[in-house]
């Protein structure tokens, strides 16, 4: 039976695009009793209340970073998705203490309130920016990853379990590159911080049901990993806007020419799958020979000098998969 079967689940940010997306998937699929949505802001938890009636949510404002309201939204939970997180790259590098106590902080107020509260299990969303990070936001996803790794420790062999899903950018959330797009092609031109740029994508829906499966496969410490496709910012920009001209403007403050989702560090540690990686966790009983298997599928260790980064050419999407990616991204 589903871990979701009449399951209390407490979505953290889950006013955000990712949260209104697993919603959905939560109500309409996965057969929850009860689910929480978390967040700070009252006038996005109002609009949604205009939309989603459902009688299984329950509207809870508070922020990531009060470790006792956290507490007290806790009571009864048995699954948590952890997708509150300050995103914003340029923002992060000019207020990082901010960055700093909602990723970090409020992480660790996360996984103390699901060990005291006596959780089942947690999922918490990163990012490819976390791998080999070059900005502020990345570097608080990374020590975020390694809070929710380690935190398997604390709740001892019958306690609390914790994992991370990892992917690239969201097609169509707020602030990526597609609305952008669609509002600034009305110029005429569009902004190109550099042409050779490549970045991983996967559409919201996609990303909250990777996240459901690994909530129900997941054994603790893992980082899972879909396989997904990458682009190139140019490509999208000619798909979108044919005849728009494009102006190469310079890649903002902490940005990078390619995205990494495993890096050669992390080989070692990592297994294949038919439709994932898996980043296992460097605990002394878990490793890639003898692992457990995932939905009755063993995993295949990867090649010590592997590296899953965007800018495989084998991974680019084509222009028909483009499109309908614009298309999706336009419908949500």
């Amino acid at each position: 039976m589903s871990i979701f079967k009449d399951a209390s689940v407490l979505l953290t940010g889950g006013t955000g695009s990712f949260g209104k997306m697993f919603l959905k998937l939560a109500l309409a699929e996965l057969g929850v009793r009860r689910i929480i949505v978390f967040s700070r802001d009252e006038l996005k938890q109002f609009e949604m209340q205009r939309v989603f009636t459902d009688e299984r949510i329950r509207y809870f404002i508070g922020d990531v970073r009060d470790a006792g309201r956290l507490d007290r939204a806790m009571r009864g939970v048995d699954l948590v998705v952890h997708a509150a997180a300050l995103k914003q790259v340029p923002a992060a590098e000019y207020n990082p203490i901010e960055c700093i106590k909602t990723n970090v902080l409020g992480a660790e107020n996360v996984i103390n309130a699901c060990i005291d509260a006596g959780v089942k299990r947690v999922v918490t969303l990163s990012t490819d920016k976390a791998v080999n990070p070059i900005n502020l936001y990345g570097a608080t996803k990374l020590c975020s990853d390694k809070l929710f790794t380690a935190a398997n420790h604390l709740g001892g062999p019958k306690g609390t379990r914790f994992a991370s899903v990892r992917y690239g950018n969201v097609v169509g959330s707020r602030g990526s590159v597609i609305p952008f797009f669609q509002e600034q092609k009305k110029q005429g031109w569009l902004p190109i911080t550099d042409p050779r740029m490549t970045r991983f994508w996967i559409t919201i829906e996609d990303g909250a049901r990777f996240v459901a499966q690994s909530m129900e496969i997941m054994q603790g410490g893992e980082i899972f990993v879909p396989k997904i496709k990458t682009m190139r910012i140019t490509d999208l920009a000619t798909a979108m806007a044919p005849d728009c001209e494009q102006r190469v403007v310079g890649i903002r403050p902490g940005e990078k020419l390619h995205e990494v989702l495993v890096p050669r560090d992390e080989a070692r540690s990592t297994l294949e799958f038919s439709k994932f990686y898996l980043i296992g966790p460097s605990f002394q009983q878990w490793g890639r020979d003898g692992a457990p298997s995932y939905m009755g599928e063993t995993g295949k260790p990867v090649s010590d000098d592997f590296q899953y980064a965007s800018d495989d050419a084998g991974a680019l999407l084509g222009k028909a998969d483009l499109m309908h990616m614009i298309d999706t991204a336009s419908a949500e």
